[in-house]
């Protein structure tokens, strides 16, 4: 449990660096690109490293592959949209917001697999997405109050974040029945990093000419919450139950929350706070019911 209380740690330090980042004046597409880019860039190596991977890549039928590969464009999504949220609303509402995917998922699974909703998920739902409204209408009134950020927008773009993941968690949840973990992560972010690259070029957003504080804000984006948050996640699955590590991942936004509050003084606003709240409710509820349907897998939580 120390290790994926670590993990939990570590991801939280997302949005944290993400907003370094964007203080350097590096563009949100270009922290999403370098973020998957220098992640993928590590794998490779590994999998170079590593004969019995390179064999099972060299085995993929065209169809698994295009899967991986679809999967990571739902990553590049994510990250471009999510990213790109907290430009514009706290960290708070951005993590809270983006962490909603067992919401989405179980919804998905109600109205296209005609799954039955339990009355437990009915109760996360509510409070989720009454939470959600609390927290958009608090921003609201912060808008009419302040001129000069747009929250609204910032929480819409981390809804979109919280939808796309969906696409690359129920895809992962297909190919992992048979792809490595590493063969997994090594095609979805080489995937999602290419997507952003050219992404990133077409839109003419800067890849270089960095500070060094924003270069070592990229980095520590790849390395720590990408590579041994999300790696630390995967190896308590094996050692936990998948419902004590979906939960223990409602500690991210939490977390976050509190280090904008002691590094940026992003304090809550009581309708805020009570949206804040009631969504981490829902999301709670919301993952006991359904985190059989999550893939086993580092997928569980992206941001």
């Amino acid at each position: 449990m120390s290790v994926l209380g670590a993990s939990v740690a570590i991801v939280s330090t997302s949005a944290i660096m993400i907003r370094g980042a964007l203080g350097e004046g590096v563009a949100s597409l270009s922290i999403a690109t370098w973020r998957l880019g220098f992640a993928a860039f590590i794998l490779t190596f590994i999998v170079i490293a590593k004969p019995a991977t390179r064999s099972e890549i060299a085995a993929l039928s065209l169809k698994s592959a295009l899967l991986a590969v679809a999967s990571g464009i739902f990553l590049a999504a994510h990250f471009a949209s999510w990213i790109a949220s907290l430009s514009y609303t706290s960290v708070a509402s951005s993590t809270a917001l983006v962490t909603t995917n067992p919401i989405w998922i179980a919804l998905v699974s109600w109205l296209i697999f005609r799954e039955r909703l339990q009355r437990t998920l009915v109760v996360g739902i509510a409070a989720a997405m009454l939470g959600s409204a609390l927290i958009f209408l608090s921003d609201a009134r912060a808008v009419a109050a302040n001129v000069g950020s747009n929250p609204m927008l910032g929480n819409a773009l981390a809804v979109v974040g919280s939808l796309t993941v969906c696409g690359y968690l129920l895809i992962g949840r297909r190919l992992r029945q048979t792809f490595s973990l590493l063969t997994y992560i090594w095609l979805v972010y080489l995937s999602a990093a290419l997507t952003l690259f050219a992404c990133a070029v077409a839109t003419q957003a800067p890849l270089i000419g960095f500070t060094p504080i924003a270069w070592a804000c990229l980095a520590g984006l790849a390395i720590g919450p990408q590579l041994l948050g999300h790696t630390g996640i995967n190896w308590s699955l094996k050692h936990a139950p998948a419902t004590v590590v979906a939960v223990a991942i409602l500690g991210e936004p939490i977390a976050s929350a509190m280090l904008a509050w002691w590094i940026f003084d992003e304090r809550f606003q009581p309708l805020q706070l009570a949206g804040f709240s009631l969504l981490l409710l829902g999301i709670f509820l919301s993952t006991r019911s359904v985190s059989k349907k999550l893939p086993s897998a580092d997928e569980i939580s992206a941001s």
